[in-house]
């Protein structure tokens, strides 16, 4: 039953993002009405270990990270595609958000900062890149990317 309500759930995320363009107005926007403390992003971190658990989510592991793709674009979340990752002061593969980023930050332990941002809501804009990292703890990091874009630079 899980699974099904993590579909719901990114669905109803998915639904309240829309077209808004990717930038910080929509980060404020989705700390406003999905709070770390808010009934939406408790169920999203409780889904999300429990879909670790059970083994439909993350099944893939490599480099200390722990990954996998739960909805493909088209689906249930839209035109974006969902990803969860689970990591713990670990320093990602460099990649380019071809066409943006919005994430949420989950801590599972510690005091985990996403490259440097707390437990939250986060966007990255077309065109930007990073190696994602995770230190002081360990956390799950959620992330839609608009037509499940991505691209793994080997940097």
């Amino acid at each position: 039953m899980s699974k099904q309500q993590f579909l719901e759930t990114v669905t109803t995320i998915a639904d309240r993002i829309g077209e808004r363009p990717l930038d910080e107005k929509l980060a404020a926007f989705l700390n406003t009405e999905f709070p770390v403390d808010g009934a939406v992003f408790g169920d999203l971190k409780t889904l999300c270990a429990e879909g670790e658990a059970e083994g439909w989510l993350m099944a893939r592991e490599a480099g200390g990270i722990k990954f996998g793709r739960a909805v493909k674009p088209g689906a249930e979340a839209r035109s974006f595609s969902v990803d969860v990752v689970r990591m713990k002061d670990v320093k990602g593969p460099h990649h380019v958000h071809t066409t943006g980023e919005i994430g949420a930050i989950m801590t599972i332990s510690g005091e985990p900062k996403f490259d440097g941002l707390a437990e939250g809501w986060y966007v990255y804009g077309p065109g930007s890149d990073h190696h994602p990292t995770v230190e002081g703890g360990d956390a799950y990091v959620l992330y839609l990317l608009p037509d499940g874009a991505i691209e793994f630079t080997g940097r």
